[in-house]
């Protein structure tokens, strides 16, 4: 699947459901976004913003006027998930943006949250675009319990706060799937490879094992990742939560091991995995914000 390619999906029983690789960080098989085709037309996640011209052609592919795009519903909103927001509020002028609540003031005045995220993401700042506000009267604010009515699908919204505290997670009973958000980690189709996900400064191990215990209990069939794309949920949720504990646990270790924090980060960047997928700059980018979420937690554990 290619930068801008869209596909319907058919894993498992889902119908008008469809996905678009955005090209996020200027790779391949990173970043997803998800249309829902039914009489309220949904958008799940936003992207950076760098990539909604592909979002409104994916609309476009899909036979989704701009002007009857009714939801725009972004699980957190890290700049990765929530981004395009402004933009696609802008082109699609009747689309309510469904929002956590605890996060929601922040896409209005996203002054702060790109100063965070700068800091996170240090020298890929430069990939993404400068947010656009979200005017507060287009903002819905979502939380744990709710559903967004499309007519043919629900989205029931689930809190899952340890990948960070403003994050859901979107239940669709109607495909037995639920969008995964960063709560299942990153999926890495083309290698079948589960990737944790630890970024600073809000990531808890805890509160991630439990967010996973919370997707299996919902007992969906099909997995919808924002990083990256559909899979059966087969044994994933179980796979994680060990994926994830041994990475904590490996971070945990080397910063004893070496006792100087750069050093540990300089260290998982030089042996970063999946540069054959998402290219060497980003395998390391991706891999040095990891171990400073996890350090972050360490220094917050003790």
């Amino acid at each position: 699947m290619g930068v801008g390619d869209v596909r319907e999906i058919t894993t498992g029983d889902c119908t008008d459901l469809y996905y678009v690789d955005t090209g996020m960080y200027g790779t391949e098989e990173y970043g997803a976004v998800y249309i829902l085709d039914d009489d309220r037309p949904a958008l799940v996640e936003t992207g950076i913003g760098t990539n909604h011209d592909l979002i409104l052609e994916a609309l476009e592919a899909v036979g989704v006027d701009r002007e009857d795009l009714a939801v725009i519903a972004v699980s957190h909103i890290h700049l990765d998930h929530a981004g395009g927001a402004g933009f696609l509020a802008e082109a699609c002028p009747n689309a309510e943006v469904c929002v956590p609540a605890v996060g929601a003031s922040h896409l209005v005045d996203p002054s702060r949250l790109v100063a965070g995220t700068k800091e996170a993401v240090g020298d890929q700042w430069e990939f993404y675009a400068e947010p656009k506000p979200v005017p507060e009267a287009r903002i819905t604010a979502i939380e744990d319990g709710d559903t967004i009515d499309l007519g043919a699908h629900d989205l029931r919204v689930h809190e899952a706060p340890g990948h960070a505290p403003h994050q859901v997670v979107f239940e669709d009973p109607a495909n037995d799937a639920v969008f995964t958000a960063d709560a299942a980690g990153i999926w890495v189709p083309s290698v079948e490879t589960l990737k944790e996900t630890s970024p600073p400064p809000q990531f808890d191990l805890e509160g991630c094992l439990e967010d996973a215990r919370m997707l299996q209990d919902l007992d969906r069939s099909v997995l919808l990742y924002t990083h990256f794309g559909p899979r059966e949920t087969g044994d994933a949720l179980e796979a994680y939560e060990t994926v994830l504990t041994d990475w904590v646990d490996a971070v945990e270790d080397k910063r004893e091991e070496l006792a100087d924090d750069k050093a540990v980060i300089e260290y998982f960047a030089s042996v970063a995995e999946m540069a054959d997928v998402w290219g060497e700059r980003k395998a390391k980018a991706e891999a040095a914000m990891n171990v400073r979420g996890v350090l972050a937690y360490l220094d917050r554990r003790e």
